[in-house]
């Protein structure tokens, strides 16, 4: 067990409070902070998270709050977990309790809303002193994470003793945590997969088969492998946990969301009757357009998360997007 006594998980969605019991069994003082005060009350007194996670209790080291300052309060290291377009105000939030002595790390998955911007970019933009920081992700089904199933992720950071220090702080016996310096990489994995994860929905909505979804997965691969590189990733990354693993448990499992909304949207069902139902956040919705911000930026050719834009936000039929990738001019594989 590390010496690390005290943790903040920022974001009391379903990833956050899996996050947080995971290091609250591990032995760790956990504070998670929910914005909302009344979803915190009824947390603390509950012992569980209702909405997200309703059979599975908090261990007694893990207190919910909704109060930033206590949950920030003589903390060793900052987990940030709210949804990608959250992260900018959830810095904001944060900083007047940060120096150069904090950690953060963020296990958010996505890109700036507004720019389409890496949110380490962001970090780094918003605070005007260096804080060592770190990225969580890999494929993480947040149910499976918090009762204990066998399960492996990625930790990135350029600082080598907050990576060492944090991945003691997550590891068990059912947890593996596997250590990166790419942070870039990891960033674009967590975006891209997301956005190919619809794409996979929306073939299987369609009815096209396991052969084309086979397909899509692997030529989103190539795609999060191409942007991934103009922006300085490492090959490795994207065929490890953060990009091939992440990538094929989001596009093939219908715990996620970004599936589930894909296989709607070819069903021929409404975006926003599809969001209701679905009743949390679907990363990919935000990220398709992210993700087309920064691509153009950086003049990488990514026809199907172009075709899964085109889709979201300019009501082009699904089964006509399918033609045109199918469609397109004879190119060597590699």
């Amino acid at each position: 067990m590390s010496n690390i006594q005290s943790i903040a998980v920022l974001g009391a969605g379903s990833y956050g409070t899996a996050l947080a019991i995971l290091l609250a069994k591990n032995g760790h003082q956990v504070n998670l902070w929910a914005r909302n005060s009344e979803q915190a009350q009824l947390m603390q007194a509950a012992r569980l998270n209702s909405q997200y996670l309703p059979d599975i209790a908090f261990p007694d080291t893990l207190s919910v709050t909704s109060d930033i300052k206590v949950a920030l309060f003589k903390v060793d290291i900052i987990l940030i977990a709210v949804p990608s377009h959250a992260f900018h105000g959830c810095l904001e939030l944060c900083k007047p309790y940060l120096s150069e002595q904090s950690q953060l790390v963020w296990a958010s998955k996505g890109l700036d809303p507004e720019t389409g911007d890496l949110l380490g970019n962001v970090l780094q933009q918003e605070l005007d002193f260096k804080v060592p920081h770190a990225i969580l992700s890999g494929p993480t089904f947040a149910k499976e994470m918090a009762v204990g199933m066998p399960t492996a992720i990625t930790l990135a950071s350029q600082n080598k003793k907050l990576r060492k220090k944090f991945a003691k702080a997550l590891h068990n016996d059912r947890f593996r945590v596997y250590l990166s310096k790419d942070i870039i990489g990891v960033q674009i994995g967590g975006a891209v997969k997301n956005v190919v994860a619809i794409g996979a929905g929306i073939a299987d909505g369609l009815g096209f088969g396991a052969n084309a979804r086979t397909a899509l997965i692997t030529r989103g691969l190539a795609e999060m492998m191409r942007l991934g590189k103009a922006l300085g990733g490492k090959r490795k990354t994207f065929t490890g946990m953060a990009g091939m693993g992440d990538l094929v448990l989001t596009c093939t499992d219908n715990q996620s969301r970004n599936r589930r909304f894909g296989m709607a949207l070819g069903q021929g069902k409404a975006r926003a009757k599809i969001e209701a139902e679905i009743g949390q956040v679907v990363e990919g919705v935000r990220n398709a357009k992210e993700v087309k911000m920064l691509s153009e930026r950086h003049n990488v050719e990514m026809p199907i998360c172009e075709a899964i834009y085109q889709v979201i936000y300019q009501g082009v039929d699904p089964k006509l997007v399918a033609h045109q990738l199918l469609t397109r001019d004879l190119k060597e594989e590699s």
